[in-house]
């Protein structure tokens, strides 16, 4: 129980109004469920001659009060049978128990009333905490995760967390309420067997906790399969075509089918003890009313306590009350351990450390940058992971406006170069700066606002081509996209798709080419108007033509900014400022194209390689 306090002071606070009403209703049922026994118990013990007593009307400070009220209310029954007859105060008192029973069930449809908007409420802001700190997290984090154990901790875990955790608040607020309620209304009538309940209940809950007390352990285990099974769809379908090629499909069936029938065995074992909660409480309660029958039934017999055969029926109907709201408080326990299980996968996102900060005392980038802004890196070095590092103390001065590439081999450190730029990965040794001051002294939004990046793979989304190009821009118009399209080369194509700008472009634009994403993400690109350009070998994947069209509108694209160009194909950056090339983490050559060549280098072996190639 204590973690599911827990649990509401991190999520639950913000819906304390909700909390108070469902509180103060459940009050109003817990006390109109034992009036209503109470109303009824003394009536019938009159009409039915089981009290021949004489009342008389007491003056209400004659008395203790409980004593003064009981015998008035008698009192005023007896005057009822007197004037209208047992039978029409027999009909007035069912109609006064409907009434009591109506605003009781009123009072009970309220306290879920109050609870609904914070148990959905509750569940939609840790799915948009979690949706916050996955788009905020750095893309090293992801090189450890699996895509699809994420995704079936956004929606499984989550849902899971509503189907227990929040369903748990609700019994949580009105379970404990009805026992106390309950418990003091037997303490009233017999003490002596209220304490002999005390003894009997707290056994009859240790038996349900032991059968329990496994159930968090075997739902972590089968949230974690399922998103195991999660990833090997996605990686599936994501790489069907080499499937496909290498005749995996049954070696990826098989592989499936292992985790599915993993999953299946763990939820057999869950469910089958969840469902021995509802008929072992059952049981275990019943054995309680008949302990409690015999026992009630012996001191009554024996004249021990002042309760009569009577009170005692009013006893057992109030203790049976208390046995469903001891029953729901034992399955929230149940229902627990599974949410749980669920919110401490979810907790490995939310508490994921954010290494790439904001600066306490950030500066501001320079408002004037129209022809670019200048780059350096000095004395950098990177690791991924602290042992063999990617960069060694690499030093470039890139002024603004300047054009300038990185070529080398395939693992020679470029795309890691140009990542630590917009933070990305923050830098082991040296820095990087933007303008003369080091880019972890920037705020991460307002240095990434002033660079825009074409990547080798173009990322699209599954929306129109025109919120893909305005993607970023939301205050973008009809006329800004278009200019951007038709300076990416983008324009001719678009028009001539089913709806034009409107045109859906498919998952991951599945329904355009290679060289049409590509000219879209360019578009994109223009659109931002960005000092600085980061293009990671945005035409190594295209064909002739493609590369052609793809090429030109870089180049417009590339005038007035300071450019990085991560480049295979040698051909496409001839003209650079300065072209810098990259062997084993290090800067081994810099110069101009010409330069280059003349040195008879490296960077000439390259391109002799691409000629005959």
């Amino acid at each position: 129980m204590k973690d599911l306090f827990i649990f509401m002071r991190r999520f639950a606070a913000p819906y304390k109004w909700n909390i108070a009403g469902s509180v103060l209703f459940n009050f109003l049922t817990m006390g109109l469920t034992v009036f209503s026994f109470a109303f009824i118990m003394p009536i019938l013990r009159i009409l039915f001659n089981l009290d021949t007593t004489s009342y008389v009307w007491q003056d209400w400070d004659s008395g203790q009060f409980q004593d003064v009220l009981i015998n008035n209310f008698y009192w005023w029954v007896t005057q009822i049978i007197g004037r209208v007859g047992a039978t029409a105060t027999l009909a007035l008192m069912a109609c006064a128990l409907i009434v009591a029973t109506l605003l009781k069930v009123l009072a009970a449809y309220f306290s879920d009333y109050c609870v609904i908007p914070m148990r959905n409420g509750v569940v939609t802001d840790i799915r948009n905490q979690m949706y916050a700190k996955i788009v905020s997290l750095p893309i090293g984090f992801y090189t450890h995760e699996r895509k699809g154990d994420i995704m079936s901790r956004l929606l499984g875990d989550v849902a899971e967390i509503e189907a227990s955790v929040a369903a748990s608040i609700a019994g949580l607020l009105k379970n404990p309420i009805q026992i106390v309620g309950y418990l003091f209304v037997m303490v009233v009538l017999s003490w002596k067997l209220t304490l002999f309940v005390f003894i009997l209940l707290p056994i009859a809950g240790w038996i349900m906790g032991t059968v329990g007390k496994k159930l968090k352990v075997k739902s972590l285990a089968a949230q974690n399969m399922l998103g195991s099974i999660l990833s090997t769809a996605e990686e599936t379908i994501g790489g069907l075509k080499v499937v496909k090629a290498f005749n995996a499909e049954k070696h990826m069936e098989g592989v499936f089918d292992s985790q599915t029938d993993e999953y299946r065995r763990l939820s057999n074992s869950i469910q089958r003890r969840w469902s021995l909660a509802h008929p072992m409480s059952e049981f275990l309660g019943t054995i309680a009313v008949c302990i409690v029958l015999w026992f009630g039934g012996a001191i009554i017999i024996s004249g021990e306590t002042s309760i009569d055969a009577p009170g005692f029926i009013y006893y057992m109907v109030i203790f049976y009350s208390i046995i469903n709201p001891a029953k729901e408080l034992t399955k929230v326990g149940y229902t627990l351990r599974k949410g749980m299980a669920a919110l401490q996968r979810i907790d490995k996102i939310l508490d994921a450390d954010n290494p790439i900060k904001d600066p306490s005392n950030p500066l501001n980038i320079p408002a004037d940058l129209k022809d670019g802004a200048s780059l350096s890196f000095n004395d950098v070095s990177f690791s991924y992971d602290g042992q063999r590092y990617v960069l060694k103390d690499i030093n470039l001065e890139v002024k603004s406006g300047m054009t300038v590439a990185l070529v080398g081999q395939s693992g020679s450190g470029k795309s890691t170069m140009v990542d630590l730029i917009p933070r990305f990965w923050d830098v082991v040794h040296g820095s990087v700066t933007v303008e003369g001051n080091p880019v972890g002294d920037y705020r991460i939004a307002d240095l990434r606002s002033i660079m825009g990046i074409v990547n080798q793979e173009p990322i699209l989304f599954n929306d129109t081509i025109f919120n893909n190009i305005a993607f970023g821009c939301p205050g973008a118009t009809k006329k800004d996209v278009e200019e951007a399209a038709k300076i990416a080369n983008a324009y001719e194509f678009i028009l001539d798709t089913e709806k034009g700008f409107e045109t859906l472009a498919g998952d991951r634009g599945a329904r355009l080419s290679g060289g049409q994403r590509q000219r879209i993400s360019i578009a994109r690109a223009v659109l931002k108007n960005p000092p600085i350009l980061i293009l990671d070998e945005a035409t190594s994947a295209l064909d002739t033509e493609s590369e052609r069209l793809v090429q030109e509108a870089l180049e417009r694209l590339m005038k007035n900014r300071t450019t990085i160009v991560v480049a295979h194909r040698l051909s496409t950056i001839a003209n650079a400022d300065l072209i810098c090339v990259l062997q084993e983490g290090k800067i081994v050559e810099r110069g101009t194209h010409k330069e280059l060549i003349a040195k008879n280098g490296v960077y000439k072996h390259l391109v002799e390689m691409q000629k005959l190639s």
